[in-house]
C-alpha cells in the first residue's frame, strides 16, 4: 500500500494543507478540487494513482484544513485562488505537471494554464467546466444573478448553497443507488464550512465566478494552439456541469478522450475503480 502523507506548508503567510504521495521523481499529477470539498474528495483515489505517479492534492485557500482568512484578510476570487495555487507548486518545487480538474478546480487550473502554458502536460476534466454548453442553465440562473447584481436579495438567494440539504444533494444527485455514496463525505465538508466566517467567503466565490466564462476564449485557444492531451471523464446526470460540457473539449482537441459515466457531480463516490483505470490507461499514453 502507498503512503499518502499529510502535510502542510506556507505560502504567501497563509498555511495550505495538502495530501501526497508517490515517486518524488515520478510524472507529478495534480488534483484540484471543487466546491463544497477539499483534497479529501481524493482520499480514495490519491493511493490508485500514486504506485507511477507524484499525486498532488492541496486544499484551497478558505477550503479543508487550508487557511480560512476572513473575506476582510483575503480577496476571495479565483484570481486569488490561482496565484495561492502557483506559488504552492513554486513552494514544492513542481514545474511540469498534469492536472485533474474538478468544479471550482477547473477554472483555477485554467488561470495557472494560460499564466503557465509549458507547464501543463495534460487535462483531466472530471466535472471541471471550460466551455458555455457545460451550464446548467437552472442551477446557474441564481449565480449570474448575484454576479451580475450582488444585493442583499441576490447575496440571500444564494445562501441555501451552503446548508445541508444542498451539499448533500450535490454529491447524491444523478447517482444511479445513492445508497454506494459515503456519507461521510458532506458531512466532512459541512463541518469545515461551518468555520467561522467561511460562509462569506463562499458567497464571494459565488459571486465571483462570472469573470470564469471571461476566460473561455483564451483557454480554448490555448487547447487549439497546444493540442494538449486532455481527459474528459464526466458524471453524465450532473445538473451542475452537463455532459455537454465534457464533449465540447471535442470542438478544439479533437483527439480528446470523452467518457461519460453513468454518475453525477461528485463521480469519486460511486465510480472510484472506473474513474482511476480510465485516468492510469489515458496518461500511460504520452
Amino acid at each position: 500500500m502507498v503512503a499518502v502523507h499529510h502535510r502542510t506548508v506556507s505560502v504567501n503567510g497563509l498555511d495550505v494543507f495538502y495530501r501526497e504521495a508517490g515517486p518524488v521523481d515520478a510524472p507529478v499529477l495534480l488534483l484540484l478540487h471543487g466546491y463544497p470539498t477539499s483534497s479529501h474528495m481524493f482520499r480514495h483515489l490519491i493511493p490508485r494513482l500514486a504506485e507511477q505517479y507524484r499525486v498532488i492534492a492541496p486544499d484551497h485557500i478558505g477550503f479543508g484544513r487550508s487557511s480560512a482568512p476572513s473575506v476582510e484578510e483575503f480577496t476571495y476570487t479565483f484570481d486569488g485562488l490561482a496565484e495561492v495555487t502557483s506559488a504552492f507548486l513554486t513552494e514544492l518545487g513542481v514545474d511540469a505537471y498534469t492536472v485533474y480538474t474538478q468544479d471550482y478546480g477547473a477554472p483555477i487550473a485554467w488561470r495557472l494554464a494560460l499564466a503557465n502554458p509549458a507547464a501543463v502536460e495534460g487535462v483531466i476534466s472530471q466535472n471541471g467546466n471550460g466551455y458555455e454548453e457545460g451550464f446548467v442553465p437552472d442551477f446557474w440562473a441564481p449565480i449570474w444573478a448575484y454576479g451580475a447584481d450582488p444585493s442583499p436579495e441576490n447575496k440571500a438567494a444564494l445562501r441555501p448553497a451552503l446548508g445541508r440539504e444542498a451539499v448533500e444533494w450535490q454529491y447524491k444527485h444523478g447517482v444511479p443507488d445513492p445508497t454506494t455514496v459515503d456519507p461521510d463525505a458532506w458531512e466532512h465538508d459541512l463541518a469545515l464550512l461551518a468555520r467561522s466566517g467561511v460562509d462569506e467567503a463562499q458567497l464571494a466565490l459565488f459571486g465571483d465566478y462570472h469573470t470564469n466564462r471571461a476566460l473561455y476564449p483564451a483557454l480554448h485557444e490555448w487547447l487549439r494552439s497546444t493540442q494538449v492531451p486532455v481527459l474528459a471523464v464526466w458524471g453524465r446526470n450532473d445538473e451542475i456541469f452537463g455532459p455537454a460540457g465534457a464533449s465540447a473539449f471535442l470542438q478544439d482537441v479533437p483527439k480528446a478522450r470523452v467518457e461519460l459515466l453513468d454518475g453525477g457531480h461528485f463521480l469519486l463516490e460511486s465510480h472510484l475503480d472506473e474513474v482511476a483505470d480510465v485516468i492510469l490507461d489515458w496518461r500511460a499514453g504520452f
